[in-house]
């Protein structure tokens, strides 16, 4: 399966766009780390720097790997900037992660 994840208050805790403080969720980091041992495909997707056109993505592959996320693809900015998301596919954070 083909599995997106969103990264900020989704795989770590992010106060407003403050991304060098984030916080990484670890018991989410398992799971996802879980689906990509058994043969998924995992990407990381993040709207960081899509309203700024900030470039972090160099900040969010260090924190990616210093956290022990694996993946297969990152999409940095390409996350549309909404406060809503509707979508046939979509399963909440808390549902998936079963908190």
């Amino acid at each position: 399966m083909n599995y997106f994840f969103d990264l900020d208050n989704t795989l770590c805790v992010t106060k407003g766009t403050n991304y060098h403080e984030s916080k990484p969720i670890f018991k989410r980091i398992k799971k996802v780390n879980e689906l990509y041992n058994k043969g998924n495909i995992i990407t990381i997707y993040t709207a960081r720097g899509s309203v700024s056109k900030k470039n972090y993505k160099e900040l969010t592959l260090t924190q990616l790997k210093r956290w022990g996320v694996l993946y297969h693809n990152l999409n940095i900015g390409e996350k549309p900037d909404y406060d809503i998301l509707i979508d046939d596919k979509a399963k909440s954070d808390k549902e998936f992660f079963d908190e």
